[in-house]
């Protein structure tokens, strides 16, 4: 196997690492004003929700199939020039928006681009990360590595998501808001071009250095068996987006648009801020336990806040489900490629994270109708029941396969 580095692998400290942390940085800032800014743009050039639904679908069957084609070439090229690649299509697909007015044309840039209009780690430069940062990070440090990933990322992302305020300073200088959001897209484009002079420092490696003649070999089995789990996980996610659940506490408590954006900061650092504590509690029991047994409790919370009496028990209840329901991100991640031999870490990341794409664009659409019923915290009680069935079996199924760390 080639080594992404000549460095030891037991500092995440080492040179590939923090590189591959800045891009991710400067790539979360981009998707955090991206996703709020496209949406706005088509709405500006006239088209209706319907429009952004569908170019928002576009972009998630778009992101699951390129996803599946990195982790099926992954094995048998050179880390870095994907990840080159890559950050080229986040640059290309900056400049390209700007420049498209037609319905037909938006969607398809949304199809082959980067900008991915769901919350969380989806989109084809992940699961390359992922596989360069198992390269680089030996066994008991992985998951401190992985949580630090998702710590940048999703610092950086809400700090993207204030940048979306931009256009409106602009129009106020005398911008026309078309061309503020154009501006956006071309600033998107520009932090493609730095993240490719990041990728281009990181030192050249393959997943293995004779390739197997599949993509998943020994592993097939357990990774499918995850990408099935993870499935269901993804899927009941998609019943309360976050757009749906800021819109589910418009309707259910009058929340006002400024109050909800400070809910969602808050609520966003509790879940950036959980992931080096996910790193620190599954150092003493386990990747497995730490994602079931913080993910229960977070499922129980989402479920009470269907039951509120008033605006400030939903919202208290949400906040302690935040703290807590995205400790299974990293720790998934890290289980995912420790349970893989090396060869196989882009095949899983992207095998697994396909289907994850395909079940969460899914379940928004059966949410919307299940909001208009008489009971409109339905989708709230819908989710965190599938999430517990979800943990359950996973427990069940995995309890008992350890990655290297925990085997001693």
């Amino acid at each position: 196997m080639t080594e992404i580095a000549t460095e030891p692998k037991a500092s995440a400290s080492n040179s590939p690492i923090s590189l591959l942390y800045a891009a991710r940085a400067l790539r979360g800032f981009g998707d955090g004003f991206a996703i709020i800014i496209l949406p706005a743009y088509m709405t500006a050039l006239g088209y209706d929700a319907i429009a952004v639904g569908l170019v928002a679908t576009a972009s998630l069957l778009g992101t699951a199939l390129l996803t599946l084609i990195v982790g099926w070439i992954a094995p048998r090229h050179d880390l870095r020039a994907l990840m080159l690649l890559g950050a080229g299509l986040m640059a290309a697909t900056g400049l390209a928006f700007p420049n498209v007015e037609r319905f037909v044309l938006i969607a398809l840039v949304a199809f082959v681009g980067t900008i991915n209009p769901s919350a969380g780690d989806l989109g084809v430069l992940v699961p390359l990360e992922h596989a360069a940062l198992a390269h680089s990070a030996a066994d008991d440090r992985r998951t401190h590595v992985f949580a630090r990933y998702s710590l940048i990322g999703a610092l950086s992302a809400a700090a993207g998501s204030l940048a979306a305020a931009l256009p409106d300073f602009l129009v106020s200088t005398g911008s026309t808001r078309v061309s503020a959001f154009r501006l956006m897209f071309y600033a998107y484009a520009a932090l493609g071009v730095l993240s490719a002079a990041l990728y281009r420092q990181v030192p050249r490696a393959t997943a293995e250095e004779q390739a197997p003649h599949a993509p998943l070999g020994s592993s097939r089995s357990t990774v499918y068996k995850l990408a099935a789990l993870f499935s269901i996980d993804a899927f009941a996610g998609g019943f309360v987006a976050q757009s749906l659940l800021v819109l589910w506490l418009f309707e259910r408590f009058d929340l006002s648009l400024s109050a909800a954006g400070l809910f969602f900061f808050w609520s966003s650092s509790l879940s950036a801020f959980s992931y080096p504590v996910a790193a620190w509690l599954a150092k003493r029991v386990g990747l497995v336990n730490t994602m079931v047994f913080t993910h229960i409790p977070s499922s129980l919370f989402l479920i009470f806040a269907a039951f509120a009496p008033n605006l400030y028990a939903a919202l208290g209840l949400l906040l302690l489900r935040a703290a807590l329901s995205q400790m299974d991100v990293p720790t998934r991640t890290s289980y995912v490629m420790a349970v893989v031999t090396p060869a196989e870490r882009p095949a899983a990341a992207s095998v697994t994270a396909v289907p994850r794409s395909l079940a969460s664009a899914i379940s928004p659409a059966i949410s919307g109708a299940l909001l208009m019923t008489a009971f409109s915290g339905l989708p709230l009680v819908v989710c965190g029941t599938l999430k517990i069935a979800y943990d359950l079996a996973l427990l069940f199924s995995f309890r008992h396969v350890k990655p290297p760390e925990e085997r001693a």
